[in-house]
């Protein structure tokens, strides 16, 4: 597992990410509709065209549910922890093993083969979980991607809520790797960061910025 050792959160995390694609983003890179690709996958890409142009992070806004999730975290993963009873080892950045220009950043190392996801969502979203609301595409798009750089087995997605009565706060859902899913993702995702490059090839050729050579994202073997 090749893994950079950052603080998550800190913003020599987000530099380091800067120009990568995210595993928490890949469901964006993906995104189809009945006639074509998706608006968020354009967005995306010019999202990170501009952070290999620039080197410098974009996505830095947070509204304040979001803030409040990543206040809570810390508490989730005690949670959790305590539940499970083993400890949980966070990790920084973990590049995909054979695609250039994107990684993952779980919030937790579980064990030898265990992944942690930790979501503290606002309290109706959270008592769908606990009715059985499954668990949204998007979320186990990044746990596979997760799954797929680390070489995990398993991912528990946790749904976490300090407003609700004790047995409720915490809701443990474990998602198990999909082999087939992962290479579906790696083959649309290096088709996707071959394109995003192109364009930043494009510009610099255009307006005189080095390199003067486009990248080759091809998936080693």
């Amino acid at each position: 597992m090749d893994e950079i050792s950052l603080v998550q959160g800190t913003d020599e995390w987000r530099l380091a990410r800067a120009g990568s694609l995210g595993a928490s983003a890949v469901h964006e890179a993906v995104a189809r509709t009945k006639t074509g690709w998706g608006a968020s996958r354009a967005n995306r890409m010019a999202t990170l065209v501009i952070e290999t142009l620039t080197g410098q992070p974009q996505d830095t806004y947070q509204n304040a549910a979001m803030l409040a999730g990543v206040e809570r975290e810390p508490d989730a993963r005690a949670a959790y922890q305590f539940e499970i009873g083993q400890r949980v080892a966070q990790v920084g950045i973990v590049k995909h093993p054979t695609i250039g220009w994107t990684h993952a950043s779980p919030d937790g190392l579980v064990g030898e083969d265990g992944l942690l996801e930790i979501k503290c969502p606002q309290p109706a979203q959270h008592l769908a979980s606990l009715l059985g609301e499954p668990i949204a595409e998007k979320y186990v798009t990044q746990m596979q991607w997760q799954m797929g750089c680390t070489g995990r087995a398993w991912c528990d997605f946790v749904s976490y809520n300090p407003d609700f009565p004790e047995p409720m706060r915490l809701l443990i859902q474990r998602v198990q790797r999909d082999d087939a899913m992962i290479a579906d993702l790696e083959r649309e995702v290096v088709v996707f960061l071959n394109e995003m490059h192109a364009k930043v090839f494009a510009l610099r050729a255009k307006y005189g910025s080095e390199p003067a050579e486009p990248v080759s994202l091809l998936m080693a073997g």
